[in-house]
């Protein structure tokens, strides 16, 4: 007995069997931790997704989502994987959600900081402006939004011909809207009708647009053109932008102290004596 105890001793006082047990360790330690974390990423987690489409500016209802499992290392970072955190948000401007897509942390918005895209793409020094359109004067609704267009204006001069020309160059589409103010191609499910286009304009061409809108009595008349579109002017008189623009406010006037306030019926009526 004492011989094999000695013989123990012995052994385990054996540098090279300190070594050798000290390997085996670590590398038990080495596949405990690689065996847990591969558990921990395959091992299936529950996650919401869409159950049905869900198109932008709307409300997440509970029944437009349902639960399935996936492994958890398939689930990014980003992804809202509470339920209770995706029911009650409204989804962001411009952001469809597929059938079946999760949902992503960017794509939700509490109500009252859902943006008007129309407005956050205003640049700076600029103030946006609604500009009546219809289906024929967006060519078959196909003005959208990015889109680059001019702004051509119709008006009897003096002499009773039709003059015609552009009255403002590049102006960029930033929204198409409804008669409900709702965006024309944010749902793709929806047919929706444009009522108005949204574009960002400097004060001073707000005010010019403001006093062409008023001056039906001359037959002036504002359409849109994609930009650099020729239109049939046969017969009509071609005029530069500065006498479109001379020939506004030649006819309009802004009571004295009412320059930055947007103008009404009675602010555009013609001087007497113009």
């Amino acid at each position: 007995m004492n011989n094999i105890l000695n013989s123990l001793k012995r052994f385990i006082k054996n540098k090279n069997t300190i070594t050798i047990i000290g390997v085996f360790v670590i590398l038990g330690i080495l596949y405990w931790g690689y065996d847990s974390q591969i558990k921990a990423a395959v091992n299936p987690v529950q996650v919401p997704v869409a159950a049905i489409s869900i198109q932008p500016r709307i409300e997440i209802k509970d029944h437009m989502l349902k639960l399935i499992e996936m492994p958890a290392v398939a689930v990014p970072e980003n992804v809202v994987r509470s339920r209770a955190s995706i029911v009650g948000k409204w989804t962001n401007v411009n952001a469809v959600i597929p059938e079946g897509s999760m949902f992503y942390i960017n794509v939700l918005v509490d109500k009252n900081k859902l943006p008007d895209s129309a407005f956050v793409e205003v640049k700076e020094g600029q103030i946006p402006y609604q500009f009546r359109v219809d289906i024929n004067s967006t060519y078959g609704n196909s003005i959208f939004p990015g889109n680059k267009i001019d702004i051509y204006m119709k008006a009897n001069d003096d002499d009773g011909k039709i003059m015609v020309g552009k009255l403002l160059e590049n102006v960029e589409v930033l929204a198409v809207k409804d008669s409900s103010g709702k965006h024309v191609f944010e749902n793709t499910e929806q047919e929706r009708t444009p009522t108005n286009i949204i574009f960002g304009i400097e004060e001073e061409i707000h005010i010019l647009l403001r006093k062409a809108g008023y001056m039906t009595r001359f037959g002036v008349e504002l359409f849109p053109v994609p930009h650099g579109g020729l239109i049939e002017s046969e017969g009509d008189t071609r005029v530069s932008t500065q006498y479109l623009k001379d020939y506004i406010n030649a006819n309009t006037v802004v009571l004295e102290g009412q320059e930055s306030q947007i103008p009404t019926d009675e602010d555009l009526l013609p001087d007497e004596g113009e």
